[in-house]
């Protein structure tokens, strides 16, 4: 059965990207005329998920605001002629069936999943970080789904990081399956260079069995002394219950501020709305540096 729900953490509190996210949602800084809160939602959307809930904290009701109707924006829109604008604002509310729920206290990545166990119920889920960004031909959670539901286990999306890099991230113990999968063993969080199995890391897409949620009830602080969604995900890796994909696209860490602004550059010259003009001034601005 293909996933029809998605988990999407954006609680944190944006500390990389400072002073800006002080008031402002990180998931709601534009990327082009959207925020990049929404290109998460779309790449769930375009996978076939129609039911989404993003976990926030008390100062993100942006978010929630957002994915709601505006019946006095539409109404001014309408009256002024303005029928496509009316019908933009309305689409971001209908695209999806979009929940929330606030993570009450800030206790790690594990504990942010484990908050949705009600609204996911017996089935499998898929996670999209809010602070990960794809740009791929298909869908990147689709692409894991596809190997979750023929092998019928728990999938994460991989790509290989430089090793300067890997402490950052996490680093699986991993085997060739076939293709673009492998069988994951084992992992660690934010190793040390002692504790690398390889250069591949989880980029921020899941999709996950249920039987993640009594796992994560049960496990103790890690690393940070936070509950570590990577501490889980090892858990069901040692019984041999999950894969991996080495997924087809690019992934931004809109998280930090260099991540963030490649993003930016990088969407908006692909968006039809403003890329053409925006080629222009870069090429005529890269003459004058």
């Amino acid at each position: 059965m293909r996933i029809k729900k998605a988990v999407i953490p954006a609680a944190g509190l944006g500390t990389r990207m400072l002073p800006e996210t002080k008031t402002i949602p990180k998931e709601m800084l534009p990327i082009g005329d959207r925020p990049s809160i929404q290109y998460i939602v779309e790449e769930a959307v375009a996978a076939g998920i129609e039911d989404i809930l993003i976990i926030t904290n008390r100062s993100k009701a942006a978010m929630e605001d957002y994915f709601d109707y505006h019946p006095e924006l539409e109404e001014r829109l309408l009256r002024a002629g303005r029928e496509e604008d009316a019908a933009l604002v309305r689409r971001t509310a209908d695209m999806a069936n979009v929940m929330f729920v606030r993570q009450k206290q800030t206790l790690g990545l594990g504990h942010a999943i484990w908050t949705a166990r009600r609204f996911v119920g017996s089935e499998p889920f898929a996670v999209l970080l809010g602070d990960d960004v794809m740009a791929a031909a298909r869908p990147v959670i689709g692409q894991l789904d596809e190997v979750a539901d023929a092998e019928r286990c728990s999938v994460v999306g991989v790509q290989a990081v430089s090793l300067d890099d890997i402490g950052k991230y996490c680093s699986l113990d991993v085997s060739h399956y076939h293709d673009r999968v492998f069988r994951v063993h084992n992992m660690v969080e934010k190793p040390k260079p002692s504790e690398v199995f390889s250069p591949y890391a989880i980029l921020g897409r899941y999709v996950l069995s249920p039987d993640i949620f009594p796992i994560l009830e049960n496990l103790s602080p890690g690393y940070g002394g936070e509950i570590q969604l990577t501490d889980a995900l090892a858990v069901l890796a040692r019984r041999g219950e999950m894969l991996a994909v080495e997924f087809e696209g690019k992934r931004y860490d809109t998280g930090s501020l260099e991540g963030y602004l490649q993003c930016v550059i990088e969407l908006s010259l692909q968006n039809p709305r403003c890329g053409e003009a925006l080629k222009t001034y870069i090429k005529e601005l890269a003459r004058t540096l």
